[in-house]
């Protein structure tokens, strides 16, 4: 879901930021540990990396994009458990860049408080909220935000075909109104999000 959900909002940031480019989105990151198995890795199909591992591959890419000519990296991720790894990479590359003119941004506002305020302004503005919890691991915002991309991947008609179109109190029928939900969810995480990469390029410069 964070993979999805990064696919749609990664391009809207760099067009608000207007002179931006998305890299590869990093689908590989700690899951929990691997032997013996915590977090994730209790289930069966997930992949984990070490966090050594997860900062080593954040670090050769941002040094690749730097070789490139990128002078500005920003660093941003959906998932919790990112967010040290990236803030260590950015934290150490900086150092190891201080006689360039290549920085590093860790930007943890596309997570926190991104992911609040944008549950905050979908009460606020839309008129969406939850009234129960159905026990699941997702909500109205992560389904909506990854209809955008894909609405077979929240599985969309099995659920609609099974009386089960709906998280949390909040139904996400028809398609097409949730979709539009979603893009409104991306709109404004993406502008709150590049208002803070915008911050944080300034004070480093």
């Amino acid at each position: 879901k964070h993979n999805l959900i990064l696919e749609a909002t990664c391009p809207v940031i760099a067009e608000k930021l207007g002179n931006a480019l998305c890299a590869p989105t990093v689908k590989f990151v700690p899951e929990g540990n691997i032997e013996p198995p915590s977090g994730a890795m209790l289930f069966p199909g997930t992949i984990s990396l070490r966090a050594a591992t997860y900062e080593a591959l954040l670090t050769d890419i941002a040094g690749s994009l730097k070789q490139a000519g990128f002078t500005d990296i920003v660093f941003i991720g959906d998932s919790g458990g990112n967010q040290q790894g990236m803030n260590n990479v950015a934290s150490n590359l900086n150092k190891q860049w201080q006689t360039t003119k290549t920085r590093a941004h860790f930007v943890r506002e596309f997570y926190s408080p991104g992911w609040e305020e944008t549950e905050k302004f979908t009460e606020r503005e839309l008129g969406i909220a939850e009234s129960k919890h159905d026990g699941y691991h997702d909500d109205i915002w992560v389904t909506a935000m990854m209809m955008v991309t894909d609405s077979n991947q929240v599985r969309y008609q099995q659920r609609v075909d099974a009386s089960l179109a709906s998280i949390n109190g909040v139904a996400i029928t028809p398609l097409n109104d949730t979709i539009e939900l979603g893009k409104q969810m991306i709109e404004f995480r993406s502008e709150f999000t590049a208002d803070a990469i915008r911050q944080a390029i300034s004070d480093a410069n």
